[in-house]
């Protein structure tokens, strides 16, 4: 893994990864808090190119990712990550905080199965990746 990419595992998950993509730290601390204790194996990565490596490297079983990020933004991460071999279809989430009007849209065009407006709730944000 890159310099930016780290996987948390703070007790014995379900199989299930998750690969959560933030430029924030405690952004991607506190998804990857929520997301072990729901049983997943998290990798965080801070930037979209670190997101491509971790993803070129292992399969995850969804992909929570942030779009305000610099050099490469979420709808770009999600356009390339669903050119992947095995990325086709893994659920994708943008959590962000872009709230304007045609920001949902942008997120599906781009490949993100859902859109969440930063704050989340943590419970919601389960919810609709159980939904997925």
């Amino acid at each position: 893994m890159t310099a930016d990419n780290r996987t948390t595992r703070i007790r014995p998950g379900t199989g299930k990864t998750a690969l959560v993509v933030d430029d924030v730290a405690d952004v991607t601390e506190m998804l990857a808090v929520l997301l072990t204790h729901a049983g997943y194996e998290v990798v965080t990565a801070a930037s979209a190119r670190g997101a491509l490596d971790a993803a070129r490297q292992r399969q995850f079983d969804v992909v929570i990712s942030d779009i305000g990020m610099p050099e490469m933004n979420g709808y770009q991460l999600a356009r390339e990550m669903r050119l992947l071999p095995g990325y086709e279809t893994v659920p994708m989430v943008a959590v962000t905080g872009y709230s304007m009007f045609d920001d949902k849209e942008r997120s599906t065009n781009a490949g993100f199965n859902a859109h969440m407006t930063k704050p989340i709730d943590p419970r919601a944000l389960l919810d609709l990746i159980e939904q997925l």
